[in-house]
């Protein structure tokens, strides 16, 4: 499933305008990128829960030169599905 189609479902099942639903969606996942930006938690009752964790640093190397070189730590999202989640992908 794509935006587009998240967003006929949403129009669908809620019966808004499909440019109410855009703005809605649109403002989710900023509010969503915002806080993990800032380095909140997100929870969502019955969904999951989105947070940042970290990459250690660590060598590689270039595959090219076959250099060794050294990877800096990095951040990137994470998201755990809940039991209910779970529960209903698995059904």
């Amino acid at each position: 499933m794509n935006k587009t189609q998240l967003l006929d479902a949403i129009v669908a099942k809620t019966g808004m305008k499909k440019k109410d639903a855009e703005a809605v969606l649109a403002a989710t996942l900023e509010s969503i990128t915002d806080a993990l930006a800032a380095g909140d938690k997100v929870q969502i009752s019955g969904f999951g829960s989105f947070d940042v964790k970290t990459r250690a640093a660590r060598t590689g190397r270039n595959p090219k030169t076959q250099e060794t070189i050294v990877i800096p730590e990095s951040k990137y999202p994470a998201f755990s599905a809940s039991k209910t989640l779970k529960d209903s992908v698995n059904k």
